[in-house]
């Protein structure tokens, strides 16, 4: 399968901004500039936990999806503070954020414990967007192709392909979230590629063809295009331009290869 046949993916990743106010609006903003272009790609909006249900609410009947940040692996429990698969189903969500770089910096998450949260939510009938990333330090020092791919083999790790139908994975290099720095292209396609062969091996070619491979890490309007190019980058994870629904827009354009409208 060629990159033509992979439907893009675009995911807008808030983190913690915006109040449900400002959301609301920002939601309402992005349907109004992004619908239409929905119909050609896969648009994913990944507020915080509070702004959900009103979310959900403005994309019901659009093609638009909801999706969390993140989640916990148990069912339910006495887990103060946290939400489970469900919670986040139930609240209109399609998508999860897990393993995202932060949560494994600040918040000590392993490859063994998002290997819980990625078989809770696909368990779930949540479609899971898996981050993976190395250190400057790692690739300085030869190693990501290694760390990414453990990251992939243990995050995975006792999943049935069968069953994780639409998984996405999401390559988003430590170094470059929220620095303003970026892989180039051509260093994010070659590790996209390495990845997508790490697939093959575990659930085969067929997997690996369709599985389809993000790009996160300081994406822009004036870089997306170039990225959204390459063979095997399938889409973008998007941070802080994604904060603004005019950049949303041109990033989604850039990848689609339409001019400004």
């Amino acid at each position: 399968m060629n990159r033509a046949a992979r439907r893009l993916i675009i995911t807008g990743n808030w983190k913690m901004h915006t109040d449900l106010v400002e959301g609301a609006t920002l939601v309402a903003e992005v349907i109004e500039r992004t619908e239409s272009l929905a119909l050609s790609a896969d648009l994913v909006l990944c507020p915080p936990y509070t702004h959900l249900t009103v979310a959900a609410t403005q994309l019901s009947g659009r093609s638009i999806s909801l999706g969390a940040q993140n989640m916990h692996d148990a069912p339910e429990g006495a887990y103060t503070g946290e939400v489970s698969a469900r919670m986040l189903l139930t609240s209109g969500c399609r998508y999860v954020i897990l393993g995202h770089s932060e949560r494994r910096s600040y918040f000590g998450e392993t490859n063994e414990s998002v290997n819980g949260k990625v078989k809770s939510s696909i368990s779930a009938g949540l479609t899971p967007i898996l981050c993976v990333g190395e250190t400057l330090e790692e690739r300085e020092a030869g190693q990501t192709e290694q760390v990414v791919g453990e990251q992939v083999r243990e995050g995975l790790s006792g999943t049935d392909p069968k069953t994780a139908h639409g998984l996405v994975l999401a390559y988003e290099p430590v170094w470059a979230i929220g620095t303003g720095r970026m892989a180039t292209p051509d260093q994010a396609d070659q590790v996209h590629g390495h990845l997508r062969q790490v697939i093959a091996e575990m659930f085969g070619d067929d997997f690996a063809d369709g599985i389809r491979i993000q790009y996160g890490g300081s994406v822009k309007p004036e870089n997306a295009g170039a990225l959204m190019a390459r063979p095997h980058i399938d889409g973008a994870l998007v941070g802080g331009a994604s904060l603004d629904a005019s950049s949303f827009e041109a990033i989604v354009r850039a990848g689609l290869g339409i001019n400004g409208g």
